[in-house]
């Protein structure tokens, strides 16, 4: 089994409430998820929040969803994947994602999914350090055993809080694989942080999906790229 793990919280610093915020008249989450469930090598969704009051308005949304919900630490992220893991013991593979990118292009996903699996690597990723792939794309990937290593040994509070360091920052324990593309679009950034942010996420929306709702990584850029001239 292909489980994939969206984090998410309603508590952000620099713009609450922002993984329900509206686009294209569904809250974020479910635009992401929508996105998501187009994939051909994932088998689960679940989401992790916390147990926060504050994130009862995420956890009845994404159960509406009909995802499974873990809920845990609000800055333990890494213990509420694990509890992810323990909803889902036959998961083999585990696929790390935040609610905050709903422009997440499935087929990029997979095909980190698929690089992970044929290099055979303990964790694999999209964001090596030197990028090519536009902030709000990034995919993990990750072998559950590997994550379960992490949840039980990481002490770092960094380690914790954002889940996967524990791994990649220990190449020598772990087969550590990256794909890249050509040419590099790292110089776009699409997830969403800012207001700004959450207005170019409803600008491409209101372009592109009532053509085609499986708009791709490459119809955002030129978007993107027409709007940037435009300016």
């Amino acid at each position: 089994m292909i489980l994939g793990i969206i984090q998410a919280r309603m508590s952000s610093s620099r713009l609450p409430g922002k993984v329900l915020a509206d686009v294209a008249g569904m809250p974020m989450l479910g635009r992401q998820v929508e996105r998501l469930r187009r994939s051909r090598r994932m088998d689960e969704l679940v989401v992790a929040t916390s147990d926060q009051a504050s994130d009862d308005a995420v956890a009845d949304y994404a159960s509406r969803l009909d995802l499974t919900v873990v809920r845990g630490d609000l800055d333990d992220v890494l213990a509420r994947f694990g509890l992810a893991l323990d909803a889902f013991p036959e998961a083999a593979t585990v696929v790390r994602m935040t609610a905050d990118c709903p422009l997440t292009d499935w087929r990029v996903l997979d095909a980190v999914i698929d690089h992970r699996a044929s290099t055979r690597a303990d964790y694999a990723s999209n964001t090596p350090q030197v990028r090519t792939y536009p902030h709000g794309l990034d995919v993990e990937v990750m072998a559950a055993t590997a994550l379960r290593t992490a949840v039980r040994e990481a002490t770092d509070p960094y380690d914790r809080e954002h889940v996967t360091p524990f791994l990649y920052r220990n190449p020598r324990r772990f087969r550590i694989e990256s794909l890249s593309q050509s040419p590099s679009l790292a110089h776009l950034r699409w997830t969403v942080d800012h207001p700004e942010d959450l207005d170019f996420v409803r600008q491409v929306y209101g372009a592109l999906y009532e053509a085609n709702p499986d708009f791709a990584m490459a119809e955002i850029a030129a978007l993107a790229c027409n709007s940037s001239k435009a300016g």
